[in-house]
């Protein structure tokens, strides 16, 4: 979760939403239940509430989990031949996952924080190939963070496993993210995300309410033609526990 810290024993809950807007998703029919292999180009639309529960095990390991409910519809492309209806329309059950954290190494004067971290994305809804996990997911990755005067930088990147690929490994996730504290209210984010040859930027607005909330605003806007468009998020960070 960009731009959040959690402490040992410390529970995160984060109740948000999120909409996707896509002129140009790329997808196959095949991948959809209809026949055809070819790349087409539609039009993506989607409405998604997630729960997010994190927890400091310790000044070390953090866990995470996350589950969504999500409803989508895709236009198809104009050019597509296939039996895909011309507006698909899906909803329920979006991503199950979980992260464990691993710090290796405390920021020091000398050295930044450094930092590992093991994803796992449960297979789901097979049939429902807009919103489902037709396969495990797994994602292994590491990270450094260094705070300066002018704000904190954090870089990250990962190798995914996807079961249900035909390469099964791939280059995951990417990003670089700057965090600046304006004052014990406010905090801005941005950072520049991607995943293989989808990149996004993405900007954030943290509007700390009190010392156990906060207010999340976000937008993510797709700088490569298959990233998508715009992604704007909004949700509140409830703290609990802590040490």
């Amino acid at each position: 979760m960009f731009g959040t810290y959690i402490r040992s024993g410390e529970w995160l809950v984060y109740p948000f939403f999120e909409h996707y807007r896509d002129r140009n998703f790329e997808y196959k029919p095949e991948e959809l239940g209809y026949a055809g292999d070819q790349d087409f180009r539609g039009r993506y639309r989607a409405n998604e509430a997630l729960l997010f529960v994190g927890y400091g095990l310790n000044e070390r390991v953090a866990i995470e989990f996350e589950a969504a409910v999500i409803g989508a519809k895709l236009d198809k492309s104009v050019a597509d031949p296939s039996g895909l209806p011309t507006r698909l329309e899906q909803s329920g059950l979006g991503d199950i996952e979980g992260q464990v954290r691993w710090r290796w190494q405390r920021e020091t004067e000398e050295q930044p924080e450094l930092f590992s971290y093991t994803e796992v994305v449960v297979p789901h809804n097979e049939r429902l190939g807009l919103i489902g996990t037709p396969g495990w997911q797994l994602k292994f990755g590491v990270g450094a963070v260094r705070g300066f005067q002018w704000g904190t930088l954090t870089a990250r990147a990962a190798v995914d496993y996807d079961e249900a690929s035909e390469s099964h490994f791939d280059l995951g996730e990417y990003a670089v993210e700057y965090l600046r504290r304006l004052s014990p209210k406010w905090r801005v984010f941005a950072g520049v995300e991607g995943a293989s040859d989808e990149i996004s930027l993405i900007g954030e607005i943290q509007w700390h309410v009190s010392p156990r909330a906060f207010v999340r605003i976000n937008n993510g806007i797709g700088l490569t033609s298959k990233a998508t468009d715009w992604a704007p998020e909004v949700g509140v960070v409830l703290s609990f526990g802590g040490r």
